[in-house]
């Protein structure tokens, strides 16, 4: 393999001739040998935009010369489409500011420019990685900034259309299922009649309220750090640039960006993006819900509750012939097992702002888009390959509803409770209907007994 050699304020560096990254980028991938996870797409993308932002505005502000913003431009079109995402090649687990990833951008759009006007790589002319790319930024400005991005980016494209497409399959089994009628159970025991239809609604409901959440979530992560320079201060900036950038980093990506209000905030605390976890938090404790009640509903075929018929997908057993198992649900749970932990690490991590700046950035960001990845795609894949081939078995419920003994609930009014609680017990003991025992004792006629015990209307009481 060809080598180069570059230096930084170390000393000399030697690192591949192919690649674009430069010194900084090969000390990091030496130094920081840790486990293998690297930042997904979004980061490098966001990486991108925030540079093509900061030249565009410091070439309107007249502190960059025009032939080196367009060159610097026309670099970071080529990271924003992924043309350079093996330049990017570091893991998570580096400064916990952002640093090494933020000096793998500058290294990687000053060589590529430098190339493109005719010079070689590592010559840092006539562009400058820190003088030029890095031009009244800090990592510590920088990184908050890439953070908010690609969370914005995946939240709104992502996350929120999965959710949609979930809540409106729930809403639409709700709706087919209106007039299916069972038995509802809490505390894992028989209790008062309902629809499958209402039972499905509460999904519904569920996911609706989690995904107007996560939308309104996103309104904290439209103040960006840009312009905060090292500490806050805006050191080494122009006076217009902080909202002069966020006005142009708004265009180019069409989320409305604001300058944070409090930069000094915006380094030492990522209260936004904890902010967030928390909702992904919330809607992973309600797809646990959804999936172990699909699970429970559906489990059988014979000898459990069976009264779903879940989609057959692919074979359940390597022993057990035709037997079938609810892998979506399964996989789903797992999703909100990670989620849960990530949300845990994203809470400590957002913990340990130390003075003017939180240094555990790259692991936030990191687990933030790991949750919503995963939550995106596992609520997409339930979905699609769960909900949407759900089918009732009427005959099942029906069963069910009809050799309930909580339609006793709706004598009690009449008969009174400790009657109504006796003609249960009566009945369970003997192994008899409700209504024979509620007609033998006296307590109604059973024409009384058939016009107040209607399990339909009792799923509407008042209409």
């Amino acid at each position: 393999m060809k080598m180069r050699s570059e230096s930084d304020s170390l000393g000399e560096v030697s690192l591949p001739d192919e690649r674009y990254y430069g010194a900084q980028t090969q000390r990091a991938l030496d130094h920081f040998k840790i486990g293998h996870e690297k930042f997904p797409r979004e980061i490098i993308k966001a990486f991108g935009l925030v540079k093509k932002a900061a030249a565009l505005t410091n070439a309107d502000l007249n502190l960059l010369p025009s032939f080196k913003a367009e060159a610097i431009v026309a670099v970071c079109d080529e990271v924003i489409r992924g043309d350079l995402d093996a330049e990017f090649p570091l893991l998570i687990w580096q400064s916990g500011s952002g640093t090494q990833s933020n000096m793998n951008a500058n290294e990687v759009i000053a060589n590529r420019a430098n190339v493109l006007l005719g010079s070689s790589k590592g010559s840092k002319k006539p562009i400058h990685p820190n003088d030029d790319i890095n031009l009244s930024q800090s990592s510590n400005d920088v990184f908050p900034t890439v953070m908010h991005l690609a969370a914005l980016d995946q939240l709104q494209n992502k996350l929120l259309p999965a959710l949609l497409c979930m809540e409106n399959e729930l809403s639409a089994k709700a709706d087919q299922f209106d007039k299916v009628y069972k038995i509802g159970r809490t505390h894992l025991m028989d209790a008062t009649p309902m629809t499958l239809g209402q039972e499905f609604s509460e999904f519904a409901a569920e996911i609706s309220f989690c995904r107007q959440q996560i939308a309104d979530a996103r309104k904290p992560l439209y103040e960006i750090a840009l312009g905060g320079s090292a500490v806050g201060t805006g050191l080494n900036t122009h006076p217009a640039y902080a909202e002069k950038v966020a006005e142009t980093l708004a265009s180019l990506t069409g989320f409305p960006l604001i300058t944070a209000r409090n930069k000094f905030s915006a380094l030492a605390s990522h209260d936004a993006l904890v902010h967030a976890s928390g909702c992904l938090r919330t809607l992973a404790t309600d797809c646990m819900k959804i999936a172990n009640d699909v699970r429970w509903l559906g489990s059988g075929p014979r000898c459990g509750l069976a009264e779903l018929q879940l989609p057959g997908n692919e074979p359940g057993s390597s022993i057990m012939p035709g037997k079938v198992n609810p892998t979506q649900a399964e996989a789903l749970t797992m999703v909100v097992a990670r989620v849960l932990g990530n949300d845990v690490t994203i809470g400590f991590a957002g913990s340990q702002g130390n003075l003017q700046l939180n240094v555990f950035k790259p692991i936030i960001i990191y687990a933030l888009l790991e949750s919503i990845t995963l939550l995106a795609d596992g609520c997409m894949s339930f979905t699609e390959h769960c909900l949407r081939g759900i089918e009732p078995r009427v005959e099942v419920m029906k069963r069910y509803l009809e050799s309930s003994l909580m339609l006793v609930t709706a004598l009690s009014p009449i008969i009174g409770y400790d009657r109504a609680a006796q003609a249960v017990k009566t009945a369970q003991e003997t192994r008899r209907s409700l209504r024979d025992i509620v007609i033998e004792q006296g307590y109604l006629s059973a024409e009384k007994y058939d016009a107040v015990v209607d399990p339909e209307a009792m799923t509407r009481p008042g209409l």
